[in-house]
């Protein structure tokens, strides 16, 4: 052992070897152990709310394609935390959550502070959750904890810690290991699948947001050109995975039965590859499947595939899976090509006041750069903005894998953040909701400190409007509480520190926008504008 060596100093040579020396957190006094002595070759990301702590990680990780470390405090940190816990496990986001526990010695006398039935509280939104019984098995769980998360379906983990535990002597700890973090295919099922996509007369391919994870854009465009395939994004997508204008795109499958059914009914076989079947939400009755349309399924998620309604299932990376199909299945040159996905982009003569977001969107198209990331929270505009800035790179569109909001705002960050650890330099655009803006409004804070290149355009429509599209869908009106009088999102951004300005028009809009991205720091730019009936 050397002169010193403790709990503490072994994990943190333990997390250096696994490149994890960036921490998003927001430290208690149960992590104040843990956190002494912070290392100069860490960097530590302070969010002013868990939420947002961890969606910052969240994209972070993403960006990265490695896994985020972060830290709360005790229970209520992870309580905080969960809605966008959540999102972390809906979309497979490799994350280490480390929260303190109280003293071992008080523990037994349910202290202030003590986190009770730890390793229960994050479930079932984490794929592992634990709480060391010996302080010198704490490097060992981190290093358990890495595997479990980068493991195929990769996804977030928890650890509880007693603060008593990092101050304990320990030699140091060498068992490293590497992990895998991908999963062939069994190649005769997929040649079946082969098989059955060249003889199909009418496939339509569905692309999930693994495929993007995965790094798979490139080969789901030479799929479906190779097989004159029509594309369709998944439901309620969190990453796209194929180029919104292309061609063979033709839009968003939908999001209820009903809508998802009509549109597969014109063709013969659907594969759907690295998606759900499917994210369903809301509930329209209608053909889960229509007679005489069969469904293929690949997914690296053996949990995901256990509870799709229908097809058959093939388990494995779905870059690999691509890749390998593309040299089994015949060429398409006999299937005539899709029509090209109907934009009918029309706009009034005279500008509306307030705008409309088609309005917005219009204007956004014509100054934002052709490298910028979007990361949307703006729930009921998200079929125009499909519309009028799609998506066509790869790893350049961000939204929730949850139904929760609050993600969007502090999400932007770990973007950001995530660049700037990989080297890049691109505008990143929030295109946030009002409603949506105040769960996580405290996220760009964490933006403005750290001087972040990011372009928030809120839009200020005094309403959550999603909801009142749902309440008309579901017929349930006299709903309460959807209007949000008397909130003056300027002044609050410029409290955080951030650019702010309000803008009224499509010149004004294009003038701040184009400003925003040389500004060298955080701009929130409010939009007034209209209530838009979401596409449902």
């Amino acid at each position: 052992m050397t002169e010193n060596s403790t709990v503490r100093s072994v994990t943190y040579d333990l997390l250096r070897s696994l490149q994890l020396t960036t921490m998003f957190g927001n430290p208690g006094s149960t992590e104040q152990t843990f956190l002494q002595e912070f290392p100069d070759d860490f960097h530590y990301v302070l969010g002013l709310q868990e939420a947002s702590v961890i969606a910052m990680a969240d994209a972070f990780a993403q960006v990265t394609r490695r896994p985020a470390l972060v830290n709360l405090h005790s229970s209520a940190g992870v309580g905080n935390s969960l809605g966008n816990l959540v999102a972390a496990y809906r979309g497979n986001t490799p994350l280490i959550i480390t929260s303190g526990q109280q003293h071992r010695e008080l523990l037994i006398g349910e202290p202030y502070l003590g986190n009770r039935e730890a390793a229960t509280l994050p479930k079932p939104w984490v794929k592992w959750s634990y709480e060391p019984y010996r302080a010198e098995d704490v490097p060992e769980a981190f290093l358990r904890a890495y595997a479990v998360a980068l493991q195929p379906p990769a996804g977030p983990v928890y650890l509880s810690i007693p603060m008593d535990d990092w101050n304990q002597p320990l030699d140091g700890f060498t068992r490293t290991r590497t992990i895998s973090d991908r999963v062939a295919p069994d190649i005769e099922r997929l040649r079946l699948f082969a098989d059955r996509i060249s003889a199909s007369r009418s496939p339509a391919l569905v692309f999930g947001p693994e495929v993007d994870r995965a790094g798979g854009w490139d080969a789901a465009v030479a799929l479906a050109e190779k097989l004159r395939a029509t594309v369709y994004g998944s439901p309620l997508l969190d990453r796209a995975s194929f180029p919104e204008d292309h061609p063979l795109f033709r839009g968003p499958l939908g999001m209820s039965v009903k809508t998802i059914g009509d549109h597969l009914a014109e063709h013969d076989l659907v594969i759907v590859i690295g998606a759900e079947v499917f994210r369903y939400y809301p509930y329209v009755p209608g053909e889960y499947l229509p007679a005489g349309t069969k469904l293929l399924h690949i997914t690296a998620d053996p949990a995901v595939a256990a509870y799709a309604r229908m097809g058959d299932s093939l388990l494995s990376d779905t870059r690999t899976a691509i890749e390998l199909l593309v040299d089994l299945v015949a060429e398409g040159t006999g299937r005539t090509s899709p029509e090209p996905m109907a934009r009918p982009r029309q706009l009034p003569q005279t500008p509306n006041n307030p705008l409309t977001p088609p309005e917005v969107y219009s204007t956004l198209s014509r100054v934002k750069p052709a490298d910028a990331v979007i990361v949307n929270e703006s729930t009921s505009t998200m079929a125009q903005q499909i519309e009028w800035l799609p998506t066509v790179r790869s790893g350049s569109f961000f939204a929730t894998a949850s139904g929760g909001i609050g993600w969007g705002t502090p999400a932007a960050v770990g973007v950001a953040l995530g660049d700037r650890a990989n080297g890049v330099s691109r505008p990143v655009v929030g295109l946030i909701g009002d409603g949506s803006f105040q769960y996580s409004v405290q996220g760009i804070w964490t933006a403005a400190q750290h001087q972040l290149p990011i372009v928030y355009v809120v839009m200020h429509n005094h309403e959550y409007s999603i909801l009142k599209s749902f309440a008309v869908l579901e017929e349930t009106p006299g709903v309460p509480g959807l209007d949000l009088p008397g909130i003056d999102i300027a002044s609050l951004a410029r409290g955080y520190g951030c650019r702010a300005v309000e803008v009224e028009t499509t010149e004004a809009l294009e003038k701040e926008f184009t400003a925003a991205l040389d500004a060298g720091t955080t701009t929130v730019i409010v939009v007034s504008t209209q209530p838009q009936t979401a596409m449902l």
